[in-house]
């Protein structure tokens, strides 16, 4: 039952590649030791000010920084 939840909107194209991009932010803030509730909530609230690449980079999650989001 879970699955077919989580895959509710992969039902085109563009719905498929929104949640892989969704999954793929959440994996690679784990794997760098975040949570990704908070990293995510962060890096939306962030991005509107990112208006340089470095900036924008800055909010990668290997590069993120801030201490307040690790696990």
């Amino acid at each position: 039952m879970h699955n077919r939840k989580a895959w509710l909107f992969s039902d085109t194209p563009k719905g498929t590649q929104a949640s892989a991009i969704h999954y793929s932010l959440i994996e690679t803030a784990k794997a760098n030791g975040l949570e990704p509730y908070a990293y995510l909530t962060q890096v939306l609230k962030a991005l509107p000010y990112a208006d340089t690449v470095e900036k924008i980079e800055a909010l990668l999650p290997w590069n993120f920084k801030n201490p307040n989001l690790s696990r």
